[in-house]
């Protein structure tokens, strides 16, 4: 089958352009931006890729056109092939049909903390030696790879496949969540708030979407749940027909931070295990706890789930250590809710303790730059030292984050405000980088600078020019 994906350079459909390939079919695809890293990764595998979406293409003649939810009405590519009747899905159907289907398909489902613990519960299968297949919206360093088919010795498909289920739509022409496509046999429900303002009117809608997600699995199958979530429980109450094993409670799983860095598994008062690992946070325990349940569905032991995640490495971008100058230590995370960059912060400080931690913030999500949390920013942000905003896209983050007082910067220029953060730093300190893009290689640019500035003196900012640069 020849498949053309429109869209492709995003982590899910490039995800998909890998396992299509992997599986044997011809894949081609486009998109508005097609550059490095995404592009090379693609095209080393073997897949032709086109800048811009002109109409021309559907001169290539796929036997179907794979549409992305970047994709609007108003596309020319995507006009031209609905002008022509030419046959096009979604990613998430094509993948269903293709690839989910007939398989043990382990589904993690959340506001936060999908891609971290389908990374887990992924990493723990393969551990076990069943090499599952997965689809992730990150990168775990145990893999280096996004998205596999999952093979056993013997050259056939595993039938253990980990994804990550989003509650995003699923294209212009389907605005159902991604996740009521997967249909898994074990569904992990980390958290549910509100999010995805651009989409989701409120609350109640997105736990509509869950409840839909709900109801496609099986009674012989699992829900491993949030037991410490009233927003799921209401979800779960709307109707279920599968049993469900809770994590996050006294009377059942739950896990205790001990020192070192080591996290104490129980079952009731059971102790099952500890993980000795170089993960921060409760909410990284939490995510633990999820993936040990969920693997256990599929066959795994908890010891031997345990002894997998003493081994596991994190993921790209998940408070991911990019690097250190002078003393200074630059961080890397995904954090764009106020629930995410909160708990990142207390993770960080549980490692930092008396360090100073400078939290850099990019509000790029649609969600924050249509202002839904602007009342809870500053608030979130209240474990950092000093936060420093870039509001380009967010010009309201200067009143919200006035209530921080002298213990903030916003900066509506990039190079201004790496200078500013590097004038502050000083050894010993902990800069933490929150965004949900690339945040024009900021990572880099604070590294050299450090680097280059080291001694210099920070300038006051008690005036309001200083803050609003």
């Amino acid at each position: 089958m020849h498949i053309h994906i429109l869209g492709i350079c995003g982590t899910f459909m490039g995800g998909i352009a890998a396992i299509a390939r992997e599986s044997g079919h011809r894949v081609t695809g486009c998109d508005q931006d097609v550059y490095p890293p995404m592009s090379t990764q693609l095209e080393a595998q073997g897949i032709e890729l086109i800048a811009g979406f002109s109409p021309e293409q559907t001169a290539i003649q796929p036997d179907i056109f794979v549409i992305g939810n970047v994709v609007t009405r108003g596309n020319p590519l995507m006009e031209a092939i609905l002008n022509q009747n030419l046959p096009y899905t979604s990613g998430p159907q094509w993948l269903a049909e293709h690839i989910l289907n007939q398989r043990w398909v382990l589904a993690v489902a959340g506001t936060h903390g999908k891609t971290t613990t389908s990374s887990m519960l992924a990493w723990i299968l393969e551990y076990a030696e069943l090499q599952p297949g997965f689809l992730i919206g990150g990168i775990p360093e145990n893999f280096g790879v996004s998205a596999r088919i999952g093979t056993t010795t013997a050259n056939t498909r595993s039938p253990f496949f980990v994804i990550e289920a989003d509650e995003y739509d699923t294209a212009f022409f389907d605005k159902r969540s991604k996740f009521v496509h997967y249909h898994p046999r074990t569904a992990v429900l980390n958290n549910l708030e509100f999010d995805h303002a651009d989409i989701f009117p409120d609350l109640a809608a997105i736990q509509r979407q869950f409840h839909h997600l709900i109801r496609t699995i099986p009674g012989n199958g699992l829900i491993v749940a949030n037991g410490n979530d009233k927003n799921l429980q209401q979800a779960l109450q709307q109707g279920c027909w599968t049993p469900i094993e809770e994590f996050g409670v006294e009377t059942g799983w739950h896990a205790v931070g001990c020192e070192n860095r080591v996290v104490d598994i129980f079952y009731d008062d059971t102790k099952l295990g500890c993980i000795r690992w170089d993960l921060l946070g409760e909410h990284n325990r939490m995510n633990a706890m999820a993936a040990l349940i969920a693997a256990r569905h599929a066959g795994v032991p908890a010891a031997l789930g345990i002894e997998a995640l003493a081994q596991f490495k994190n993921v790209k971008r998940r408070m991911e250590k990019r690097g250190s100058a002078n003393g200074v230590t630059v961080y890397d995370d995904f954090a764009h809710h106020p629930t995410a960059i909160q708990t990142t912060l207390k993770g960080l400080r549980e490692h930092a303790s008396n360090h100073r931690i400078l939290a850099v913030l990019e509000p790029r999500s649609n969600t924050m730059k249509m202002g839904i949390w602007k009342d809870y920013l500053a608030d979130s942000l209240s474990e950092a030292d000093h936060v420093f905003c870039f509001t380009r896209d967010a010009r309201w983050a200067t009143t919200s984050l006035g209530l921080l007082g002298a213990r903030h910067d916003c900066c509506n220029d990039l190079d201004q405000l790496v200078r500013r953060i590097t004038l502050m730093a000083k050894p010993g300190d902990h800069i933490l980088v929150m965004s949900n893009g690339g945040f024009g290689g900021i990572h880099e640019k604070l590294l050299q600078a450090l680097q280059e500035t080291a001694g210099e003196n920070y300038p006051p900012s008690n005036s309001q020019s200083a803050n609003t640069l």
